[in-house]
């Protein structure tokens, strides 16, 4: 498979249909930023599987491709529905956390009556051994009568524990902390929560989505500081060594620098709230993560992306500074590849009637720094490609206006490509899935708008197309 579609690519760039791949990815499989159009990841590979879950709001979903590659068009599997649920945790579902533990899967989260102040955590348990379950209830967890969120579980010296995010250095009072408990299972926390001593990283009071990485004989805990609507919203670590109880604060060490941070160059921001996971041969460590490519303060447009995990001679971790959307990243060691390729908006397979504009202004927000745009009621762009499904992403903006998309000449979808703020690279459209050969995809700019929106205009960048 991977032969073949590396000789589709090679074709249609001899062809002129796709600008080829920057020259450091030469001879090694890619995949491109975001990997899925929401926040708060959590990813595992599982029997050569990726399984990525990401916040959803009145859902628990997952989504899974046998390459990184696959993930943004792969099937959504809803695995729970907060309204089939008992109301006063069906609503306002957040952070889901996927683990394996014996022969089940258990899914963690959290969720309210509508209410914030009243957001607790939970776990799904699975009937069998599939991560797409199905999944029953289970049980409520670490109920501490106050505000609760983002928990999660870690293993060490053999023994569970769980971790999660509530108000409170002294507890219950006080700015939002990380506790842990002990866990006799995993559904149940017991014991008095201990306060584990984490910084604000200079940036207020907020220090939530704790996760754990394992490297030889320490365990680090790592969690997101800031609002994470801010910019500055960034991953710090704390780390324990193996034979020390991780309930016992000072057992800790405190890492003076952030694991991951804004990347004001590559337009990254507020890079936070992730997972860790292992490529599927088993030799690497990637971290999925939210961030957005928006300075403002917002909670929209996070989307999720992947990078890889590297480590200090002193067994430490680090990770590059995070890439921009749409750059080319090698994808995880053992992974098949069979992914998609990618049509810029300056490419011979995009033809253009009407009068665009088109220009280099929109920098970091755009694939290659480059996009046309058009508010000409009429003006289309047509892109001609050879695979089975096509996404279009682009920029959104409060001058923006709604699209008519169709299929090879079909039905036309309305999409309203307006956003406040102004984000780029966004994902705009998925088609349905195609009988595989050539096709076209149209885009028209219809003139209309939502109220709100400023002006009608349609922006054309990036697409990428599954063989």
């Amino acid at each position: 498979m991977k032969l073949l579609y590396s000789a589709l690519a090679l074709a249609l760039v001899v062809a002129g249909l796709v600008a080829p791949a920057p020259a450091a990815a030469a001879g090694r499989p890619v995949f491109r930023n975001p990997i899925n159009g929401s926040a708060d990841p959590t990813m595992t590979v599982y029997r050569g599987r990726y399984y990525l879950a990401t916040t959803q709001g009145d859902r628990l979903s997952v989504w899974s491709s046998r390459s990184i590659g696959g993930l943004l068009n792969a099937q959504e599997h809803v695995i729970w529905r907060g309204a089939d649920d008992d109301p006063s945790r069906g609503t306002q579902i957040w952070a889901p956390a996927l683990y394996k533990f014996g022969k089940h899967w258990y899914v963690y989260y959290t969720a309210s009556d509508g209410v914030d102040a009243n957001h607790r955590m939970y776990v799904l348990e699975s009937t069998g051994d599939d991560p797409l379950g199905p999944y029953h209830f289970k049980a409520k967890i670490a109920d501490q009568g106050v505000y609760a969120i983002d928990g999660e579980p870690f293993v060490h010296n053999g023994q569970m524990y769980f971790s999660w995010t509530s108000p409170g250095r002294g507890y219950p009072t006080g700015p939002q902390q990380i506790y842990a408990l002990k866990m006799t299972n995993p559904w149940t926390a017991v014991g008095t929560p201990v306060a584990l001593p984490v910084d604000n990283g200079g940036c207020g009071s907020v220090r939530e989505g704790p996760t754990s990485l394992r490297h030889g004989n320490r365990l680090f805990l790592t969690y997101s500081t800031c609002d994470t609507g801010l910019p500055d919203y960034q991953l710090w670590m704390i780390s324990i060594r193996n034979g020390a109880d991780p309930l016992v604060a000072s057992n800790w060490t405190k890492h003076p620098a952030p694991l991951l941070k804004r990347n004001d160059a590559a337009g990254v921001y507020g890079p936070g709230h992730h997972s860790f996971f292992t490529s599927p041969d088993g030799r690497q460590d990637w971290i999925a993560y939210h961030a957005k490519n928006s300075s403002a303060y917002t909670y929209d447009w996070r989307t999720t992306r992947a990078q890889q995990v590297h480590w200090n001679a002193d067994g430490t971790p680090y990770i590059d500074p995070p890439v921009a959307l749409g750059q080319d990243v090698a994808v995880p060691s053992g992974d098949p590849g069979a992914g998609s390729y990618v049509i810029n908006d300056t490419d011979a397979a995009v033809s253009y009637a009407g009068n665009w504009n088109s220009g280099n202004g929109c920098g970091v927000q755009c694939f290659r720094g480059d996009d046309h745009w058009s508010n000409n009621a009429g003006d289309t762009a047509t892109f001609r490609f050879n695979g089975t499904q096509i996404a279009l992403l682009s920029v959104r903006d409060t001058g923006n206006g709604i699209a008519a998309i169709s299929i090879d000449g079909g039905p036309e979808v309305k999409v309203d490509y307006y956003a406040n703020p102004r984000t780029g690279q966004a994902p705009n459209y998925i088609s349905p899935k195609l009988s595989r050969g050539q096709h076209t995809l149209t885009v028209r700019v219809t003139g209309e708008k939502a109220p709100q929106s400023g002006a009608a205009y349609i922006s054309i960048d990036r697409a990428e197309v599954w063989a």
